[in-house]
């Protein structure tokens, strides 16, 4: 059996945000024969305009993102929720990741969402914004695989999440379902 390779887009480009954290920490529950790596470099890829996505000539931070997702079985969103939406820098990931139109490199392929916020509605519009435009995209979300954190300013300040054992442990329940879905074992509720 070969490894299970999950993508991980985080949604904050802050080096010391609680998100880019609980993504170190969904890194950290997985299980033998998967690899969860977290993408670097969402920053430097232009925003999508149809004018840069010409094949041949797309810029090379877009093309290594495109790849990036192409080549994971799965992709695992990792968002913070700003003025009440995603943030664009992942907004803009799915977008390149979803061109050409029908046959992006997410196109299919199973994706699991956890949002995290200050408030105790934890990134409820975030989540679902990120959800909505995975599947217009032409994504796979798992339904199962979502994790939903508020009051992380409070929860998080003093640990990080990979130390506290209830978000491991909910950490750890979504990227099972998500290998499950990427491994076609998925059982549907």
């Amino acid at each position: 059996m070969s490894e299970t390779r999950i993508l991980t887009l985080v949604g904050s480009l802050r080096a010391g945000s609680i998100n880019r954290r609980l993504a170190e920490a969904a890194a950290q529950t997985a299980p033998e024969g998967v690899d969860i790596a977290i993408y670097e470099g969402l920053a430097e890829v232009p925003f999508y305009n149809e004018d840069l996505d010409v094949p041949g000539s797309v810029p090379a931070t877009a093309q290594a993102l495109r790849d990036a997702v192409a080549a994971a079985d799965a992709v695992l969103l990792v968002t913070p929720e700003y003025n009440g939406t995603l943030p664009a820098v992942l907004k803009n990931a799915i977008d390149w990741a979803s061109r050409p139109y029908g046959a992006g490199s997410i196109k299919d392929k199973p994706v699991a969402v956890v949002s995290a916020s200050i408030s105790a509605r934890a990134a409820e519009w975030a989540h679902g914004d990120a959800v909505k435009s995975v599947g217009v995209a032409g994504g796979v979300v798992v339904e199962s695989a979502t994790v939903r954190f508020g009051t992380i300013g409070d929860r998080f300040a003093q640990v990080h999440p990979g130390e506290d054992a209830e978000a491991l442990t909910q950490l750890g329940a979504a990227v099972h379902e998500l290998v499950a879905a990427a491994n076609g074992t998925l059982v549907s509720a």
